[in-house]
């Protein structure tokens, strides 16, 4: 959509076409595309890892949007999962939290280990010590519900848990609930996403980092603009900036 937007005011045509994570199909839609003679491409991928280069032999300029390239000399925009990590954790002491734990999802995936790398360095600035392990699994609500169920038996002390999902977050919800923890003035959940499905429909509504997806594509469009105009548009991986969205979760109506 952030894309679109940006195209639109440029009165340019928009071809979507949809890889489904093959790369054959994908070398598929590349050909057709240059074949319609576009002037420009943007590659989005499904997750923060990075993702093979088209290489630098294409007749047209590149963008990676959300999955960055794995060529360094390409350029490619993703969100800083990291300074995500940290402003989840900033929150929480900032209502009051000082004994926090985090649960994510799977640590194949770099989204994942980045929030941790971005919430423990934001805990160790704070000279606190962060609850239990990190504890890794699935992106899923059955894990949010078995880890907040696990973690609240070997540590009843948390006061705050940062999920690495919407989905992981509305697990935790369920379980702190069905425990008899109240939300947020026992326990206050911080998710990553911000799903709006799951966010502002969860009891009570849960305060999430937003990805800024809409802002991530307008850039991406922009910097094809650039390039298509003969402006230097610069090499490598920008990490655009994530927002912090204040729901039920952390801060309680009063």
């Amino acid at each position: 959509m952030g894309a679109e937007d940006a195209f639109g005011a440029g009165e340019v045509n928009v071809f979507l076409c949809d890889a489904r994570g093959d790369a054959i199909r994908e070398q598929y839609h590349l050909r057709a595309l240059l074949n319609r003679r576009v002037d420009g491409i943007i590659v989005v991928g499904s997750q923060t890892d990075p993702r093979p280069s088209l290489g630098h032999d294409l007749p047209v300029p590149v963008v990676y949007a959300y999955a960055p390239s794995d060529d360094p000399t390409d350029l490619s925009l993703t969100p800083d999962n990291e300074a995500g990590g940290r402003a989840a954790i900033e929150h929480l002491i900032s209502v009051g939290r000082s004994r926090i734990a985090h649960i994510t999802g799977d640590p194949s995936y770099a989204a994942a280990r980045d929030r941790v790398a971005g919430s423990l360095a934001a805990i160790a600035a704070a000279g606190l010590e962060p609850v239990g392990e990190v504890m890794f699994s699935n992106w899923s609500e059955r894990w949010g519900r078995d880890a907040t169920a696990a973690l609240l038996a070997r540590h009843p002390e948390v006061d705050g848990i940062v999920c690495g999902s919407d989905q992981i977050a509305r697990g935790a919800l369920d379980t702190l609930r069905d425990l008899g923890r109240s939300v947020p003035e026992d326990v206050a959940i911080v998710g990553f996403d911000n799903w709006e499905i799951l966010a502002a429909n969860a009891r009570p509504e849960l305060t999430s980092i937003d990805a800024n997806l809409q802002e991530l594509g307008r850039a991406a469009a922009l910097r094809v603009f650039d390039a298509i105009a003969g402006r230097e548009v610069d090499e490598g991986t920008t990490r655009l900036p994530v927002k912090l969205v204040i729901r039920g979760s952390t801060i309680a109506r009063r």
